[in-house]
């Protein structure tokens, strides 16, 4: 399918834009454009009319779909800046049939795997002067699709529009700290076995803002959950999947059974992690288990990790019954040797062995 490329009419002026992009944070800075493509199968045409096009506010009809029923998913992944100036993904294939399995969970149509990944390089190759060149900058890439159609009945609709913004991004957590502190929800679930745990879409997210904003309350970065049925199986956190690694080099991480959404980033880690001849084992894991184990120093790490905040060290799980600090309460030295392995792959300064970086 070919893009047609309607450039910006009056993109952010250079030096507005270098201003913007050397302290961008994360998520709340915009390059000037955006991917489209439309999908209609009330005319048999599919998916049509692909652009990248000005980044500018949507026009919905009140009584559209993705307002009343959230037929909404999503993807998150990064353009990273290489050594040679060059531009790169990091497993953007990974991405596209992680995106075909959450829009056959929300009875959506699936985009084909080539049509995502030309409407990343697109939009990169248009705005790649939006990368900041900060350390740990990145150009984040946010693909997402929504029903369109105008009606109120309850079943699949027969529109939707799939887009794809770009945002200069800095580092995730806003604190800064190189590990983070987490709060147990007691009293909310992410997700139940048989809902749409395992798909990416707005639903599992805004279920996770309540107990977020409780977790900022008592002083947190972020939220850990229960299993929804005994509520004692550590799953994952609001945006990002956990690994525990023991004294004796062993690392578990929660099993992936529906309710946990099956992370990039955390599959990488699983092949890095073998690759040096560890033992990791994917296997249910406890809250009071967790607890024990970090109070006796047989837990020495713990690993939150995900696209946007890629390796992150936690420090300290806070319950309403009290604290526990893990290790030291700093990042240890397999986190700190995981980031960097995975940053430099990303990046282009350490050897790609698995194929995982496709150059722009």
């Amino acid at each position: 399918m070919d893009f047609e490329h309607i450039p910006h009419p009056a993109p952010v002026p250079g030096e507005t834009r270098d201003q913007a992009i050397a302290d961008p944070g994360f998520g709340s800075v915009f390059t000037d454009h955006m991917a489209i493509i439309e999908y209609d199968a009330n005319d048999g045409r599919g998916w049509h009319s692909a652009r990248i096009a000005p980044r500018e506010p949507l026009s919905l009809d009140p009584a559209a779909a993705v307002l009343h029923y959230a037929q909404e998913i999503f993807e998150g992944l990064k353009a990273y800046k290489q050594a040679d100036d060059s531009l790169a993904l990091f497993r953007p294939e990974a991405n596209a049939r992680r995106f075909r399995d959450s829009a056959r969970r929300l009875a959506m149509p699936e985009l084909p795997e080539e049509l995502f990944l030309e409407s990343l390089r697109r939009l990169v190759e248009v705005d790649r002067a939006w990368v900041p060149t900060v350390p740990g900058g990145s150009l984040y890439l946010r693909p997402f699709m929504f029903a369109d159609e105008a009606f109120l009945g309850v079943r699949p609709a027969k529109k939707y529009k799939y887009l794809v913004i770009a945002s200069p991004a800095g580092n995730y957590f806003k604190s800064g700290a190189p590990a983070v502190k987490i709060w147990v929800s007691q009293d909310y679930v992410r997700a139940a076995p048989g809902g749409t745990g395992a798909a990416k879409t707005g639903g599992n997210y805004a279920a996770s803002l309540v107990p977020q904003a409780e977790a900022i309350e008592k002083g947190c970065d972020q939220v850990v959950f229960l299993d929804a049925v005994e509520r004692k199986w550590i799953e994952e956190l609001g945006g990002m999947n956990l690994f525990f690694v023991f004294d004796d080099g062993s690392v578990v991480t929660p099993p992936l059974t529906g309710t946990i959404l099956p992370g990039i980033t955390r599959d990488s880690l699983l092949t890095l992690l073998r690759e040096q001849g560890l033992t990791v084992r994917e296997e249910p894991y406890s809250l009071d288990q967790w607890r024990a184990d970090a109070e006796s120093g047989k837990l020495v790490e713990t690993m939150a990790c995900g696209t946007a905040a890629v390796v992150t060290a936690v420090g300290t799980v806070a319950q309403p019954d009290g604290e526990f600090t893990i290790g030291s309460g700093g990042p240890g030295q397999l986190t700190t040797k995981l980031r960097e392995r995975l940053v430099g792959i990303q990046k282009g300064a350490v050897d790609d062995t698995h194929g995982w970086v496709t150059r722009l």
